[in-house]
């Protein structure tokens, strides 16, 4: 299937976003703060959000959460597997929980409810981009870096079938024959 990658938000417009998620986020958090970074979507943005963190006073604790529910496809499946659990202690602490797009709602709801049977004291959700067209559970985000159009996206740790994760910007995917919408 042949396709291109057209910008659709720019590494600048990230790195803004990025400064601004972090700071809202350490105006929410208190004391040892557990940053969760859904692996492998979100590790780009989580690491730009842990450096950014840090320079609005947050010095979080690192871990990753390593799940599936898309495979190659570029539909979720729906049914959300843990691959790899995170290693922190969660008990007790505050975790923000980072991931790179919510759309269905699914992996989001079943990590913030996983993360609280594992005894966090409190999960804030931090997700770059959003598809509200695509919900089919309740579930917002606490932090939003930008609410997109239901179109598939690449780029900053984002992939399609592996590809393109490198891309310093994120980029909706057009297959060819496909029709044109304006986001």
């Amino acid at each position: 299937m042949n396709y291109r990658v057209e910008p659709l938000i720019s590494q600048e417009k990230l790195a803004i976003a990025v400064d601004r998620l972090a700071a809202e986020a350490a105006s929410l958090l208190e004391g040892e703060t557990v940053v969760i970074g859904l692996f492998k979507g979100a590790f780009i943005f989580t690491a730009d959000l842990v450096r950014a963190l840090s320079r609005h006073g947050v010095e979080p604790r690192l871990d990753f959460l390593v799940l599936s529910s898309y495979g190659n496809a570029t539909e979720s499946s729906g049914k959300v597997t843990i691959l790899m659990d995170c290693r922190e202690d969660i008990r007790g602490r505050q975790v923000l929980l980072v991931d790179d797009i919510l759309d269905s709602g699914n992996t989001l709801a079943f990590t913030v409810d996983y993360l609280m049977q594992k005894g966090a004291a409190k999960v804030l959700t931090c997700v770059l981009l959003d598809k509200p067209q695509r919900r089919t559970v309740r579930f917002e985000a606490d932090l939003v870096g930008f609410t997109i159009p239901n179109t598939f996206v690449v780029g900053y740790g984002i992939d399609y079938a592996e590809r393109h994760r490198e891309l310093p910007f994120v980029g909706m995917v057009r297959f060819d024959g496909e029709k044109e919408e304006t986001p």
